[in-house]
């Protein structure tokens, strides 16, 4: 209940805002002498309130959560009439947080975390399968260990559903800190790049190298000397493609990978970006694993950089500290350790 408690600090020092001049037709009616009612029901609204801010819309909120959009529009009516709070400004052309819907949301992720660890928590003690597992991978490593772990756990015919989502650099940990398409919380995350967090417990798995690359007869390849080197300037001349961050608010400009070339071609994953080395388009960043027979082959060539010829990651599974893990993810963390490589 402590949660909730800090929805309504939150709510008291929002209420001025609430209470100011506007006509508003919905459902609610806001009044000096009301105060907040935080019921269970308002758990399904903080619920459509994340998947609206998250999904852009009303609509794609409906579509994330499996439900009507008329369900989604009741749900955060519900919790506007239990705060006694305008959440939305339904105004313009398209319904936009207010002030106020901006801190109850921010209050609401809070509950909706402690909400999961209690509800993973029950399933625990009861020693029940958990419905669902979420996973969150970088698109950079190698898939085949972790669907290898998916096939011995899907031959086991547990009741649990799995739900896999691949994203690239920052939006790994961002995806792992919201929810998965279908309000699913992610149980586990292999990250390219982790960074210490007591928050998270953590197993580095086996390196991924990669390697820069270039078509056999992209200009950077074609009448060079054997063992000659490429430096920045030289890179700069030529197109770099590059793969994006996939977290929604990440900077524009080049990325951790990126050489500083100014001819740069942006896309969402390694496979198109192999295609497009494999088309000349341009030179990159390449994992290993996703070119080696292109390389044996010398379809593609590895460029030497004066700077270093390889990137070496050592990426990690990760998990929440604070959450037991049930009897489906406990069993699934065996099979991809073991799959993976991952070191206790």
């Amino acid at each position: 209940m402590r949660s909730f408690a800090l929805i309504g600090r939150v709510l008291r020092s929002s209420r001025r805002y609430a209470r100011g001049s506007f006509e508003y037709t919905a459902r609610i009616r806001t009044s000096r002498s009301r105060t907040s009612n935080v019921s269970l029901e308002s758990i399904d609204g903080l619920r459509a309130l994340d998947a609206i801010d998250r999904a852009g819309s009303f609509t794609a909120a409906a579509r994330e959560l499996g439900r009507a959009t008329s369900a989604v529009s009741y749900a955060i009516a519900a919790l506007e009439r239990d705060l006694a709070l305008r959440l939305f400004d339904r105004t313009g052309h398209k319904a936009e947080l207010t002030v106020a819907g901006r801190r109850v949301l921010e209050a609401g992720r809070r509950v909706l975390e402690r909400t999961a660890e209690i509800e993973t928590l029950a399933r625990t003690l009861r020693d029940e399968w958990e419905p669902t597992l979420g996973i969150v991978v970088d698109g950079l490593l190698p898939l085949p260990p972790l669907l290898g772990a998916l096939r011995r756990f899907s031959r086991e015919g547990l009741p649990t559903h799995v739900q896999l989502r691949v994203e690239h650099l920052a939006g790994v940990r961002e995806r792992f800190r919201t929810s998965l398409p279908g309000s699913v919380r992610a149980d586990f995350m292999i990250v390219l790049d982790f960074v210490g967090d007591e928050r998270l417990v953590a197993r580095p798995l086996a390196p991924v190298v990669l390697r820069l690359c270039a078509h056999r007869d992209h200009p950077l390849v074609a009448g060079r000397k054997r063992r000659a080197r490429v430096d920045r300037a030289e890179l700069a001349q030529h197109v770099e493609i590059v793969v994006e961050d996939s977290r929604r608010d990440a900077p524009p400009g080049p990325g951790r990978l990126s050489l500083g070339s100014p001819h740069v071609v942006r896309l969402s994953d390694f496979h198109s970006k192999r295609l497009a080395l494999l088309a000349g388009v341009g030179f990159g960043w390449m994992p290993l694993h996703l070119v080696q027979q292109d390389l044996a082959r010398k379809r593609l060539v590895p460029l030497g950089f004066v700077e270093g010829d390889e990137h070496v990651f050592v990426p990690h599974l990760a998990w929440r500290r604070t959450v037991p893990l049930g009897r489906a993810a406990q069993r699934f963390l065996a099979l991809l350790e073991d799959a993976m490589g991952a070191k206790r």
